[in-house]
């Protein structure tokens, strides 16, 4: 048996300013470093052999926080790879969220936030997003976990949406209502043949 970790960043400067942020590389906020600082002391048990994260400072950060808590993981590795970022959020990007539910109508953001196949405008649907994110985990998540290496993944709400979704088979439909928290570490174990989650 293998470990897998799943983690969205904690709360970065943008989200507590309640904006779109996607690929626009942001930091945490005080707030998350101290969501990165409880994980990393909730997940102090565990040994983690490989970390994989994104291009993304925030992602990064909370990954190095997490690691600097966990004693018996000296020595893993880290993977940095874009297409483990967020979602591009196109011309929202930068954009107020309520401010832009003022102008373009809250059931319209909501269905370029949540929904599977509407991108933003000049940016990714998460559609489009796990056409970059499942190839990734297939090639190098699950090979590490085929290796048996327990492995970290912190990353984004929309690539981890997008990775949830694959692993747990969730559909189209259901995905909508699937919401990630900032800083809350998702366990997995896998068996050799099959992921499952642990609650």
């Amino acid at each position: 048996m293998t470990t897998l970790i799943l983690i969205r960043h904690g709360q970065s400067v943008w989200n507590a300013a309640n904006r779109f942020t996607g690929w626009t590389d942001v930091d945490l906020s005080e707030k998350g470093v101290e969501e990165a600082e409880q994980a990393g002391k909730d997940l102090r048990e565990y040994r983690i052999d490989v970390v994989h994260t994104s291009d993304l400072i925030r992602a990064q950060r909370t990954a190095e926080i997490i690691m600097s808590l966990n004693e018996d993981s000296e020595g893993a590795t880290t993977k940095f790879d874009w297409r483990l970022n967020e979602r591009n959020y196109g011309s929202l990007q930068g954009l107020n969220k309520a401010e832009t539910a003022e102008r373009h109508g809250a059931e319209q953001v909501h269905i370029w936030r949540r929904s599977f196949d509407v991108a933003p405008p000049e940016g990714e649907s998460l559609e489009m997003t796990a056409e970059r994110t499942i190839p990734y985990f297939e090639d190098e998540v699950m090979s590490d976990l085929r290796d048996g290496k327990n492995v970290l993944v912190s990353a984004h709400g929309n690539s981890l949406r997008s990775i949830v979704m694959h692993i747990e088979g969730i559909s189209k439909d259901s995905i909508v209502s699937l919401e990630i928290p900032t800083g809350v570490p998702m366990h997995y174990l896998f068996d050799g043949s099959k992921i499952k989650r642990i609650e």
